[in-house]
């Protein structure tokens, strides 16, 4: 509705400014660019995004294994610590564990399983590398989509966001030299405003 009203500013009357029109070109410029150009840029983030983290994707299913775990006896309660498989998930037991890794070795360690009672014997999986060490789930193909999504629209609103301040400092200062014209122009005519003879 703002910018339908605005149109009144391209029509040639006598009562219309300079500046009048240089608003009426900005506020054009702006909604072109939020309207296309913002578009472009989240489009153009999130296809880079999102190439670069099929790629990462595709590297970490090829370098990680799911192997299992056999429980080997529960270990008491510690301090929480930062084990990658269990990463804002629940806390899990600590256990001490045993397993193969993708080159062969035995490992013997303690992890966290999500076992709900945990028992010699009892078998869990857990991601590794291919040396045999505990490493987070590979990010899947639909994750990685999802975040470049996100970045895409998150680019997006940042450049329609930066182009809407840019038209607003700019406004801004137009707004700010009109006002500054009028301070002079009624320096000039205030003295005599209302003045009984001031025009003879």
């Amino acid at each position: 509705m703002r910018a339908v009203g605005g149109l009144w500013r391209w029509r040639r009357n006598p009562l219309r400014r300079a500046t009048d029109l240089a608003e009426a070109w900005l506020a054009l410029t702006a909604l072109l660019l939020v309207t296309l150009a913002a578009p472009l840029a989240g489009v153009l983030v999130g296809s880079a995004a999102h190439a670069s983290l099929q790629r990462s994707a595709l590297a970490q299913q090829q370098s990680r294994h799911l192997v299992t775990a056999t429980v080997v006896r529960e270990l008491e309660p510690s301090l929480p610590d930062t084990d990658p498989e269990l990463a804002g998930g629940a806390p899990g037991s600590r256990v001490l564990a045993r397993w193969t890794a993708p080159d062969g070795t035995d490992r013997r360690e303690p992890v966290r399983a999500r076992l709900p009672d945990p028992r010699p014997g009892g078998t869990f999986r857990i991601w590794t590398d291919g040396s045999g060490d505990r490493v987070a789930r590979p990010l899947d193909a639909g994750t990685a989509t999802a975040y470049a999504v996100l970045a895409g629209a998150g680019a997006g609103l940042l450049a329609a966001g930066l182009f809407e301040g840019g038209r607003r400092l700019v406004l801004r200062r137009m707004l700010g030299d009109r006002y500054a014209r009028w301070d002079r122009e009624w320096g000039r005519a205030g003295p005599d405003w209302g003045r009984a003879g001031a025009d003879s």
